[in-house]
């Protein structure tokens, strides 16, 4: 049996501490001010990034190109281990199909060698919940074969609730409409999204206040997890440098199912961006997205 190797983005959010004690191979997306342009990942102070953004700086995303994937794949196989690529969702980037691009024109090259790519159809700590059970399974003994049925089989299982504080990110993004956001703003609109099946980022809920909105996140998940409850090891909440409130729904989500298995950590610089500071996310798994 072969050796692989999980690949994943820089947008799974998942703590580097975890991505580097399972060998998670990372591949990073870019974000620029403008001026200049620089790749997400380890060395990113995203509290300072999220402090810009409130004093007003823009930043603008970049996909994965496909001469970095290249070369993050190149240096996998020069080691003769295999690749299974669990990519950011399609619905929001185009990194997963520069991604399969690579994947086929590698193949021909490497022939030995196995390189699968599969779309996670899911953002932030979505991807990353993923990530941390596709671990868990390869650490199990799991085939990069078996893996990837699994993946395929389970994607959309991993539920995405979200809420941002300010609609401005969403109105600059498209996510809104500029009349939307001024009477949210007036009558302080707090929307509450997912991601759905095809990985793109659907509202589903508008409600006043922030602390209601925070609490529908739990609300929802309580509709959405269904018969999965037992299977969740662990609950995943991301943040836009707003710890606090991501413990308020953690401490919540204690309180209410009895999960204590919860880690937090900051919203990646790509899809916070969009996002805007004061976005708390949370991720579970559930029988329905």
């Amino acid at each position: 049996m072969s050796d692989y190797v999980i690949v994943t983005d820089s947008t799974c959010d998942l703590p580097y501490s975890f991505v580097n004690e399972h060998g998670v191979v990372i591949q990073p997306l870019e974000y620029t001010d403008g001026k200049e342009t620089f790749e997400d990942g380890p060395s990113t102070d995203l509290k300072k990034f999220y402090e810009n953004m409130r004093e007003g700086i823009q930043y603008m995303t970049n996909a994965s190109n496909p001469e970095g994937i290249t070369k993050t794949y190149r240096s996998i196989l020069e080691q003769g281990k295999d690749i299974l690529h669990l990519g950011f969702s399609s619905g929001l980037s185009s990194s997963f199909n520069n991604s399969c691009i690579v994947a086929d024109d590698l193949r021909s090259e490497y022939p030995d060698r196995k390189i699968i790519t599969i779309d996670s159809l899911a953002a932030s700590m979505g991807q990353g919940l993923l990530v941390y059970y596709a671990c868990k399974k390869k650490e199990e003994g799991a085939t990069i074969d078996e893996l990837a049925d699994w993946l395929r089989e389970n994607v959309l299982h991993a539920c995405h609730q979200f809420t941002v504080d300010d609609l401005k990110y969403l109105m600059r993004g498209g996510r809104v409409s500029k009349v939307s956001w001024l009477l949210g703003t007036l009558i302080n609109i707090k929307p509450v999204l997912h991601v759905d099946d095809e990985g793109h980022l659907i509202p589903v809920a508008k409600v006043r206040g922030r602390k209601k909105s925070l609490t529908t996140l739990v609300d929802n998940m309580e509709q959405t997890m269904g018969s999965m409850k037992d299977q969740n090891e662990i609950i995943l909440i991301s943040h836009c440098d707003c710890y606090e409130d991501a413990k308020f729904v953690g401490d919540l989500i204690t309180e209410r199912f009895g999960f204590t298995n919860i880690v937090y950590n900051y919203i990646n610089t790509v899809i916070g961006s969009h996002s805007g500071p004061g976005t708390v996310a949370l991720f579970f798994l559930g029988d329905k997205r």
